[in-house]
């Protein structure tokens, strides 16, 4: 058998919606606040490679180690990594900052031994999984939270999950956003550009709050500013990788009013919570939870249920 896998895999997405529902032949997973990676086990190799293909074997190499220890020759899992908090809630801050250990949540398997299992349904597809991971360490099976999909959501809400996943049973793997998996949030959190920043003020250092875009129709929009969620080392840290970005004129097409502003070259994505996105499309309550750089600038778009 080779020790090569003949695929390159593109993520399988799930569609944002509106509220929690309950279908016969779904399942409802938690849903982790980390960092979305495929394992490519070939031989004795692993790799890590985030959504948009980046390499983060180094980054976390006691999950590489536990997913080398696997029994199959050949093997591609698509989770994510988490770290999680003291009442064992995933949280994306914590994973930037590492304040804690980095466990791989699995919740899928596209190649086993030799075999292309993305056609193959996710009742399958789950059953392989629960036949490799071991039931302690760094690798974890994704949880399963309840039966019916509104019982899921009362317990992700009580847990203070993000939010759930659900999940047609009959459904094959795709690498593309799909309907076949749905997510409801119960916490809004969401990736949004950096566009500039504003001077600081008092006895804060380096900038006082970040201006942020998302695109809606090809058009990149302003949707508001952050000032809460930086510490000392995130604000001179976030500065120095703003100078070279720096940059005129404003990339937004709606800019904002004031004074002592800098823009930059739309590059940067951040993460993060916010209350609501308003009707006139302005964050309320954001605060900053670090930087993503699995996606690509132009992917950042404008959250919208259903869509």
């Amino acid at each position: 058998m080779s020790s090569r896998i003949g695929i390159r895999a593109q993520p399988m997405l799930a569609t944002l919606v509106a509220e929690p529902f309950d279908k016969p032949g779904w399942v409802y997973e938690e849903k982790y606040d980390g960092d979305r990676i495929l394992a490519y086990k070939e031989g004795a190799r692993v790799r890590l490679l985030s959504r948009n293909g980046r390499d983060n074997t180094g980054r976390f190499p006691e999950i590489a180690a536990a997913v080398a220890a696997l029994g199959p020759a050949t093997l591609l899992l698509d989770g994510e990594v988490v770290v999680f908090d003291r009442n064992h809630v995933s949280r994306f801050q914590m994973l930037q900052q590492d304040r804690g250990p980095p466990a791989y949540a699995v919740f899928d398997c596209l190649f086993l031994d030799g075999r292309d299992l993305r056609d193959e349904p996710l009742s399958m597809r789950r059953a392989a999984l629960e036949r490799l991971i071991p039931p302690q360490g760094v690798l974890l099976l994704s949880q399963r939270l309840a039966a019916s999909g509104h019982v899921a959501y009362q317990l992700a809400k009580r847990k203070g999950y993000e939010g759930l996943v659900a999940k047609d049973l009959a459904s094959p793997y795709v690498g593309r956003r799909s309907r076949s998996w749905l997510k409801v949030k119960v916490h809004q959190e969401d990736e949004f550009l950096i566009v500039g920043y504003t001077a600081p003020e008092g006895s804060r250092k380096y900038f006082g709050a970040l201006l942020l875009g998302a695109y809606e129709g090809g058009e990149l929009h302003y949707v508001g500013k952050v000032g809460t969620g930086f510490d000392a080392r995130a604000l001179a840290a976030l500065h120095r990788q703003f100078q070279p970005l720096i940059r005129r004129e404003p990339a937004v097409v709606d800019p904002p009013r004031g004074h002592k502003l800098t823009f930059l070259r739309p590059q940067l994505i951040a993460q993060i919570s916010y209350q609501e996105l308003t009707a006139e499309r302005k964050l309320r309550q954001p605060v900053y939870l670090g930087l993503r750089d699995d996606k690509r600038a132009g992917e950042v778009t404008l959250p919208q249920a259903g869509a």
